[in-house]
């Protein structure tokens, strides 16, 4: 039987289903994301699009540059996937937004070029300048 993870918004109106294992999540430091959920840097991750149902809800999205969109609860703004163009099979999903996000911490820092200076990283794991995607 497969692993099967729920998650939803703040408000319950959006819930999503992922199945399978989650075992690509990445700390992201850039600035668009610090921006856009107002912390210093977010938990994301990466589900295969054929692992990822939505039960209920509608989500708004925004494009946030050329290659990519945000997408959000319209009823109480939890931001909840990071849609990129140039990775068609897979997309992120906000780790806080799972039910049980407890253990399942990140693996790498990424876009640490524009990590907070008075954040100080002491947990060992790899740091990127910029992006990079797990193997």
């Amino acid at each position: 039987m497969a692993d099967i993870s729920s998650g939803g918004c703040q408000c319950g109106v959006v819930r999503y289903e992922i199945a399978g294992p989650i075992d690509d999540v990445a700390l992201c430091h850039c600035r668009m994301c610090q921006k856009a959920h107002g912390a210093p840097a977010v938990a994301w991750l990466v589900v295969a699009r054929k692992s990822f149902r939505l039960l209920k809800g509608t989500v708004a999205s925004y494009r946030s540059s050329d290659n990519a969109r945000r997408e959000f609860c319209r009823d109480c703004g939890t931001p909840l996937f990071f849609v990129e163009a140039s990775r068609p099979d897979d997309f992120d999903v906000a780790l806080s937004t799972l039910d049980d996000p407890v253990n399942h911490g990140p693996d790498r820092h990424i876009w640490v070029e524009s990590q907070m200076p008075w954040l100080k990283l002491a947990d060992h794991l790899p740091q990127f300048l910029r992006e990079t995607v797990k193997d």
